[in-house]
């Protein structure tokens, strides 16, 4: 089998900006003055479903599915064990509310609920630690996923984000 290309060009900024080698506490690579694409995400607010104290729960850009979401710390942390008690729980609260959340807009028959830690566990931004909920139906790896390998998102993010505000539990 030949491997299919889908040109998606508007992904650049995304991948240049995510393959930073690593981070510094401030958010910023280590010589850099950019700040890492979660905490850009995170000073836009453009993407956010729900933002508290400590933590905030943002759309993917790149969705697995529809309604895809991380949960993020606002403080700039690599580790679960880098983050307080309270940010810690304010973290967990959150994927709880974003599973309920998910749950009433898109009724999937499952979720994937999950945190890559560190570059070798498939993290895409190892500086900035997120948990992703992840909708799930039976069925969804489709013939354009196992053959193609690509994937067809039915929904645009703007609509993701008005269904998920629109029945965010807190």
């Amino acid at each position: 089998m030949t491997l299919e290309r889908l040109w998606a060009g508007w992904r650049a900024p995304y991948v240049t900006a995510s393959g930073e080698a690593a981070t510094g506490a401030d958010g910023t690579g280590e010589g850099e003055s950019e700040p890492c694409v979660l905490c850009r995400v995170l000073a836009d607010g453009s993407c956010v479903v729900w933002r508290g104290e400590q933590v905030a729960v943002v759309l993917n850009a790149y969705p697995y599915t529809s309604g895809h979401v991380m949960v993020v710390p606002l403080r700039h942390a690599a580790d679960l064990e880098d983050l307080a008690a309270g940010e810690a729980g304010e973290l967990w609260r959150a994927a709880t509310d974003a599973v309920r959340a998910i749950k009433a807009a898109y009724r999937p028959h499952g979720l994937n609920v999950g945190a890559n830690l560190g570059r070798a566990a498939g993290a895409g931004v190892p500086g900035h630690l997120h948990v992703h909920v992840v909708p799930r139906w039976d069925g969804d790896t489709n013939f354009m996923t196992s053959t193609a390998e690509t994937r067809v998102l039915p929904e645009s993010l703007p609509v993701s984000l008005e269904r998920l505000t629109g029945v965010w539990p807190s």
